[in-house]
């Protein structure tokens, strides 16, 4: 009977095969009862005798076989077509997703500076620095070192080594995400670079659940940071000229959440999740984060409550990143008017984070580590304890940068919403 031999699982094929970088190697083409598919390295099945010849798999890479009705491969037709239909049958709605194979996080950690250590959430950090600098010589290193001790001690926390870790899906604020690059280069796993502004832990979950549940990692990393001293530096004023902040101004938090996601394990995982869309309502006030990403928080949770069919009350908490106290308040209204209250449930990030009559953080905190040490040090304990069976996670992020500011353009939004449940 005629057999078609095809890759059981795709990781394995990068690191058992040595291929031959020939132009033949790009060929489909039939030799004896193997139809070997030359297109790409990743779906070459090697044939028995030439084993011993440059194109030999040094190391036993995992087959199955299928029968074929006939020389076309009809049965591998029907099992792709089978896949793909039941890969479709997860997107739910519009912009969502609903796992078939829903992640679990294994793993997660926080590590924050001197201020988040003072403040409501203190007991509940990984790790808190009484240094800003983090025994580093400038602010762009300390954000790269802080992030790298919060991936050490998400990994430590799953019992995982770096080299069991698939890929890693992180970034910050700085420009070409230098505190990701030289904070995640000594663990040497492989990469992908995100920019969401302050939405960025909910766009790094979002694509290592992806990665997860689609069976291309066994396990997936996600990791953001943010820095005052290193944001201010980029995007506001150098600290050393002092200025006044409006009251409708956010404190960029200096912290890093690092976490862990495969395919069980743990009591929390991620069921599904809402990809945003740039929002732009015209706001060009950076210092009113609050305002510009509210509308991109709105279209986000609203459009989630549509694909999955849901009322606010489904969940437990809806979670935004950082929206503060002015932008909670824009949230809500915008909802109301689309047909949803969110008042009983939901909660802030950048609101629990800091205390705002003792720590003078005006309207609460901001940057991509807000959102991230909250969910590792707050929000993911109370839900693997079963306090909170279902959350809406969702980051926001304002897309400005110091280019499109100086050329006087507005300040759009984004927000990506994870759904979070107990299991």
């Amino acid at each position: 009977m005629l057999c078609i031999s095809i890759i059981e699982r795709l990781p394995s094929i990068f690191s058992c095969c040595a291929l031959s970088k020939s132009t033949n190697m790009y060929k489909r083409e039939r030799k004896g009862d193997t139809i070997v598919n030359r297109v790409s390295p990743f779906y070459v099945a090697m044939h028995p005798e030439e084993a011993a010849g440059d194109r030999s798999c040094r190391l036993p890479c995992i087959r199955r076989e299928l029968p074929v009705a006939g020389p076309v491969g009809a049965a591998v037709k029907e099992e792709m077509h089978r896949k793909v239909v039941e890969m479709m049958k997860q997107m739910t709605g519009k912009q969502s997703i609903q796992f078939d194979r829903a992640p679990h996080i294994i793993g997660f950690s926080s590590v924050v500076g001197k201020k988040e250590g003072e403040g409501p959430l203190a007991n509940a950090f990984d790790l808190i620095c009484s240094d800003d600098r983090f025994g580093e010589d400038n602010w762009e290193k300390s954000e790269s070192t802080m992030q790298n001790e919060a991936m050490k001690a998400a990994l430590q926390h799953a019992g995982l080594c770096p080299a069991q870790v698939r890929y890693l899906f992180g970034g910050d604020l700085l420009g070409q995400l230098i505190a990701t690059s030289f904070g995640m280069e000594n663990l040497d796993i492989p990469l992908f670079g995100l920019y969401g502004a302050c939405s960025t832990c909910g766009e790094s979950l979002s694509l290592a659940a992806m990665a997860v549940a689609g069976g291309y990692a066994d396990y997936a990393a996600a990791i953001t940071s943010s820095h005052f001293a290193s944001a201010e530096k980029q995007f506001r004023f150098p600290l050393g000229y002092g200025n006044q902040r409006p009251l409708a101004a956010t404190w960029t938090v200096t912290g890093s959440g690092a976490f862990i996601l495969a395919e069980k394990g743990g009591h929390a995982r991620v069921t599904g999740i809402t990809t945003g869309k740039v929002v732009d309502f015209g706001v060009k006030d950076s210092l009113n984060m609050g305002a510009c990403m509210a509308p991109a928080a709105c279209d986000t949770i609203y459009q989630n409550l549509m694909d999955f069919n849901r009322q606010p009350d489904a969940y437990d908490k809806i979670i935004t990143g950082d929206l503060g106290y002015v932008g909670q308040t824009i949230l809500i209204d915008l909802l109301k008017e689309k047909g949803f209250d969110i008042t009983k449930v939901h909660m802030d990030c950048g609101i629990e984070i800091y205390d705002r009559e003792t720590q003078d953080t005006h309207s609460g905190g901001s940057g991509c580590g807000c959102s991230a040490v909250t969910l590792a040090a707050m929000v993911l304990p109370k839900i693997r304890k079963g306090v909170w069976k279902r959350v809406l996670f969702v980051p926001t992020g304002a897309l400005l940068s110091t280019v499109s500011f100086n050329e006087g353009q507005s300040v759009p939004g984004i927000a990506h919403a994870v759904v979070i449940e107990h299991c």
